[in-house]
């Protein structure tokens, strides 16, 4: 049987992860999970742009943002929201908010670019094609074979992350309801996958090839996209906790 091994979120897409022992999963999916994003001269910017974005922590929390850099350093305050901003998420544009404070600055001189932080109109907004994804663990250890090497889940910054499930067993349950805790959630297609997946999770550093080793056992959906994983929408919120049952109806 299936269960929840961990929750991956942030409150800043593309920044590290965190993992909470339970959220309360709603219509929007996660409501703190990149509740906001950042921009470089109007686009967006994450990890492919610099990678070592993954070592900044964000929390979000109570109204009030921080950010912790890896030299210890911390900005926090309650964000302030200024001029209406949209953003070209891979062709679906996402409406937020340009945030007035001190982290614009400090990610500025963390990447060396001209960072805006952005904070998204719509709760889930900011998240993906849909709220939420899923990976099988199982999935990782099948593509740790291909590779010769340990493969960590979180390369793959999927919102929940299953054990004991055969390797890509997750991809049979695209157009399926399957429960998850106290929540339903309804499966879509699979999660096509960029370079960002290449990086390690802690430091940014490209480390493994995956996108080459995932293509060379499942190939290329319409000779194009890399699959890893799939997408989900929630039917019935709940709150999910790590351990819980996952199971489809």
């Amino acid at each position: 049987m299936a269960s929840l091994a961990r929750i991956n979120l942030t409150p800043v897409k593309g920044l590290a992860l965190e993992h909470p022992a339970c959220v309360e999963l709603g219509a929007a999916g996660v409501e703190s999970n990149r509740r906001f994003y950042l921009t470089c001269g109007g686009l967006l910017y994450n990890g492919k742009d610099h990678g070592p974005l993954v070592a900044v922590h964000a929390e979000f929390a109570d109204g009030a943002l921080s950010l912790r850099f890896p030299d210890g350093a911390e900005v926090a305050a309650e964000p302030a929201l200024g001029a209406a901003v949209e953003t070209n998420f891979w062709g679906r544009t996402v409406a937020g908010r340009l945030v007035q404070g001190p982290w614009a600055e400090a990610l500025s001189s963390y990447t060396g670019e001209p960072i805006e932080l952005v904070q998204a109109d719509a709760v889930g907004a900011a998240s993906d094609v849909c709220v939420g994804t899923i990976i099988g663990r199982g999935s990782c250890e099948r593509l740790a074979e291909e590779l010769s090497a340990p493969v960590d889940p979180r390369r793959f910054r999927m919102l929940f992350e299953l054990e004991g499930l055969a390797p890509h067993e997750e991809d049979s349950w695209s157009g399926r309801l399957v429960r998850v805790g106290e929540a339903v959630v309804s499966v879509g297609g699979p999660v096509p996958r960029c370079a960002i997946t290449t990086q390690d999770p802690d430091t940014g550093t490209v480390s493994l090839d995956t996108l080459r080793a995932i293509g060379s056992y499942r190939g290329r959906r319409d000779g194009r996209w890399i699959d890893f994983g799939v997408y989900f929408d929630v039917a019935e919120p709940g709150l999910v906790r790590v351990g819980d049952r996952v199971e489809p109806l």
